[in-house]
């Protein structure tokens, strides 16, 4: 093979080898079963959980139309993230399309039976409100919620403030994981997606714990 032969395949070359440590990155991240389990095994109580959007360039048609969020006002792809008490990062999901909801995401993947499984607890947003209906044992907790026909008692309030406390290491988690400045190259192939999301994960748990 001649100089120049080499030097074009080079970069097809490169690309392969990094999607090949992306695959490998990719599947050092846990499942949610092993996650929770870990969080149990060494005396963790709750997690955290909260949806994000991580954008992606925008793609015109009717099929990328579901990669548009509503609540963002802008083109991504949906995921779901657990993190433990201090906001480190122990599972994401699967991408989903930019338009999923927080609960239809949860469901699909059986985050409450996991939970429970577990004998774990989860804090979270009222985007999970309704996730849970168990009033007298209950696995996820999530916000009281106002509305014009039901205001909020002192009491009610002051649980929000204490849940929203809790609640706040999960965005470090995001902070961490959003840094990796690939993230602002992302596209919208959902299994490519997830295993760069994945394999960051694995990345950003060994930098922050080194």
């Amino acid at each position: 093979m001649t100089g120049d032969a080499v030097a074009r395949s080079s970069p097809a070359r490169a690309r392969r080898w990094r999607d090949e440590l992306i695959a490998l990155l990719a599947a050092q991240a846990p499942c949610l079963d092993r996650a929770l389990k870990r969080v149990a095994r060494t005396g963790g109580e709750v997690v955290l959980i909260d949806g994000t959007l991580i954008p992606t360039q925008r793609r015109t048609g009717k099929a990328n139309r579901r990669n548009y969020s509503g609540k963002h006002h802008h083109h991504g792809l949906h995921f779901l993230v657990l993190t433990d008490e201090r906001g480190r990062l122990i599972w994401i999901s699967a991408a989903r399309p930019g338009r999923t909801h927080d609960i239809t995401a949860a469901r699909h993947d059986h985050i409450l039976a996991h939970l429970r499984a577990a004998g774990l607890g989860a804090l979270a947003d009222l985007g999970f409100r309704g996730l849970d209906n168990d009033v007298l044992d209950p696995v996820i907790v999530t916000d009281f919620h106002t509305s014009p026909t039901h205001k909020l008692t002192p009491g009610q309030k002051d649980a929000n403030r204490v849940l929203a406390v809790g609640r706040a290491p999960v965005e470090h988690g995001f902070a961490h994981l959003k840094n990796w400045r690939t993230l602002t190259k992302l596209r919208t192939d959902p299994a490519r997606a997830t295993r760069l999301l994945r394999a960051l994960l694995v990345l950003t748990n060994l930098e922050v714990n080194r």
